[in-house]
């Protein structure tokens, strides 16, 4: 596979176990390049993925030297792209929950719509905890209703393709943005920037403990840092209304679903 010059897979990983190695490989399957940023792993699999970069020139690994949270990891990542000349990255989580054949069908999107960011659109099955599916519909709702209807199909989902400079950008500006409150915050503010988006189904898959499957979130923990961001986000909403109004006047918003 050709290594393509604008568009790349950005892995953060933080303490997945064996999972992230299965993930990297099945990037690899459908996209050159991957990346990885290690955030601060504790799991001893930071050297296992420098020994498949060794073996692979498709694949980097970066490490960062302690935890800094999901955000700053992609943050880290985007930026050593942006240097590197690359335009757009997707972000897929290293624990095998999201869809790595679909990366082609994502990057083609972005190809097409290079100024907008790609989003997907958790398919859910058995596997899923009922209370991660109907939770995630309050973060929506309010995500929407900050980008006074924006088209936001799924503020949380991860899988999702960036343009590089507007996401940097808007990172740059906030002190917020780093943990988990970074894939909502960040679509959010993109949309306000006038980046559109183009929402497209994509598969999502839980894993049981025993199935390998490894989970750090922390109802109590996230959602307080949720409910933080949106007082954030409502508050800047209103500063943005004008704006806002005039695009929707003005058919400068345009979300796409496919």
């Amino acid at each position: 596979m050709n290594p393509s010059s604008t568009h790349l897979v950005l892995i953060p990983s933080f303490n997945t176990g064996d999972k992230v190695y299965t993930t990297v490989r099945d990037a690899r399957r459908y996209w050159n390049p991957v990346w990885v940023v290690v955030d601060g792993s504790s799991d001893g699999t930071v050297e296992g993925l420098h020994e498949m970069a060794v073996a692979d020139e498709g694949l980097k690994v970066y490490e960062l030297p302690m935890n800094m949270g999901k955000g700053a990891a992609v943050m880290f990542g985007s930026g050593e792209a942006k240097q590197a000349g690359f335009t757009h990255v997707l972000t897929m989580d290293a624990d095998g929950q999201h869809p790595a054949e679909k990366i082609p069908e994502f990057m083609q999107a972005s190809e097409q719509n290079r100024d907008a960011v790609i989003l997907g659109y958790p398919q859910f099955d058995a596997s899923a905890p009922l209370i991660r599916v109907y939770g995630r519909k309050i973060s929506n709702w309010w995500a929407n209703f900050e980008t006074l209807q924006g088209g936001i199909g799924d503020s949380l989902f991860g899988f999702r393709v960036y343009p590089v400079g507007p996401l940097l950008s808007v990172m740059s500006k906030q002190r917020w943005m780093r943990r988990f409150d970074f894939d909502p915050e960040a679509v959010v503010r993109l949309c306000w920037r006038g980046v559109r988006p183009v929402n497209i189904a994509a598969p999502v898959k839980y894993f049981s403990p025993e199935e390998g499957g490894v989970s750090h979130f922390n109802y109590l923990r996230d959602n307080a840092l949720l409910s933080f961001m949106h007082i954030r986000l409502v508050v800047g909403f209103v500063i943005r209304l004008p704006l806002l109004l005039w695009r929707r006047v003005s058919g400068a918003d345009s979300p796409q679903r496919s």
